[in-house]
């Protein structure tokens, strides 16, 4: 079984690329599903047909899915949705937006990733590719069930047999009705569902994040604040794809003006990203729309490689912790020691080689520590931080 994740900023054209490898995958004979979570879907434009809720087989060994998020929301939140509304309807707090209030922020995007747990396990699939949410903070929700899964071993049992207890007293004191057996099940189903799905994404062997970008500057600092959170919550990054790069042969004035900036931004991001591999696509000279010049897309970028494979095994930045100190740990290879030098500037690291530079922006628990010592060893660079302060330029 094998899961290839593609994220990136919005009008990158992750969607173009995940369908290229979706429809590239099924021509090698591969049973492949390509599933969009993005609420604003693109894949049936993509396509050039039409993708349902449901999966529809829209080429040999291939199948489209536009996840209805509102619908995969009611499936597993109607009940608490339901018991909560009720709860506010005696408590005289209705308006017309207290059903949208019922469901809190991401949860919507959680519950159609767990369409991948539903793909992963039916067993019709060799492949499942999924276009995600413009964002990588998408897939930091699934941490949460590390939380989830405390909370219900150590606190659930005990809060059950409290409400059966005081259930028939409290709705007959304060007309209050405590969540029934339905609502705590289907609470703990969620739980157990995302705990199950983490253990998928989460598992490198299977599954892999792809992050594509533009050669721009913007898409550049996005693409790199991604790549820090996926690192941070151990997933698998195997490749970076850079899409719509201008060929040499753009022409002299405007277009040549753009396509030098562009080789600039490319050079940075062969020394942000390394040692992942990093592949191009062109900006091609029609609209990518359609299973044909999806399957050409596919053979540009891959080349010989199968899609499906792991393209690199490893985290390039790993945050742990040491006798009550952060380390951040990063991967710089083919360097000296010597040849290093480490600034930062508030919440930015600057890491200098002499021949490359690269900027690394402090994930959220190193946000506001000062750096109080690094070393370099075995290709990698150790950095470590103090208490949380104010920082300035060291």
């Amino acid at each position: 079984m094998r899961i290839i994740i593609y994220t990136g900023k919005g009008g990158v054209g992750k969607t173009s690329m995940a369908a290229a490898t979706a429809v590239k995958m099924s021509k090698q004979g591969k049973r492949t599903i390509i599933l969009s979570t993005d609420a604003a879907h693109s894949l049936a434009d993509s396509l050039g047909m039409r993708v349902g809720s449901e999966p529809v087989q829209i080429g040999e060994n291939l199948w489209g899915q536009e996840v209805n998020s509102l619908r995969e929301t009611e499936k597993n939140w109607g009940a608490v949705q339901g018991w909560l509304k009720v709860l506010l309807n005696k408590a005289q707090l209705t308006d017309i937006t207290m059903e949208e209030m019922l469901v809190f922020p991401g949860m919507e995007e959680m519950f159609s990733l767990l369409q991948i747990k539903e793909h992963t396990q039916s067993g019709q699939y060799d492949v499942v590719i999924v276009d995600c949410a413009p964002t990588g903070e998408t897939l930091r929700l699934l941490s949460y069930p590390n939380a989830l899964n405390w909370w219900l071993e150590k606190m659930f049992p005990n809060e059950r047999r409290l409400i059966r207890l005081v259930r028939p007293v409290a709705k007959f004191v304060n007309k209050i009705d405590l969540p029934s057996d339905d609502v705590l099940d289907s609470i703990e189903r969620i739980a157990r569902s995302l705990e199950e799905l983490q253990r998928i994404v989460l598992d490198p062997e299977m599954t892999s994040v792809r992050i594509v970008l533009n050669p721009e500057k913007m898409v550049l600092a996005e693409a790199k604040r991604s790549f820090t959170y996926l690192n941070l919550f151990g997933f698998n990054t195997d490749a970076v794809i850079v899409n719509r790069v201008m060929p040499d042969e753009a022409g002299e004035g405007f277009f040549a003006y753009w396509r030098d900036i562009q080789r600039k931004y490319e050079e940075e991001i062969v020394m942000n990203f390394q040692p992942l591999p990093i592949m191009k696509a062109p900006l091609m000279n029609k609209e990518v729309i359609g299973l044909p010049i999806l399957e050409e897309l596919a053979d540009i970028v891959f080349g010989g490689q199968d899609p499906s494979a792991i393209f690199y095994r490893g985290r390039t930045e790993m945050i742990r912790e040491e006798k009550g100190e952060l380390l951040l740990e990063l991967t710089i290879p083919f360097v000296e020691k010597s040849d290093l030098n480490l600034t930062q500037t508030g919440d930015e690291l600057t890491v200098d080689t002499g021949a490359y530079k690269r900027k690394v922006i402090l994930p959220r628990p190193l946000l506001g520590r000062r750096v109080t010592g690094a070393k370099f060893t075995e290709d990698r660079l150790i950095i470590r931080f103090g208490d949380k302060n104010m920082v300035g330029r060291e």
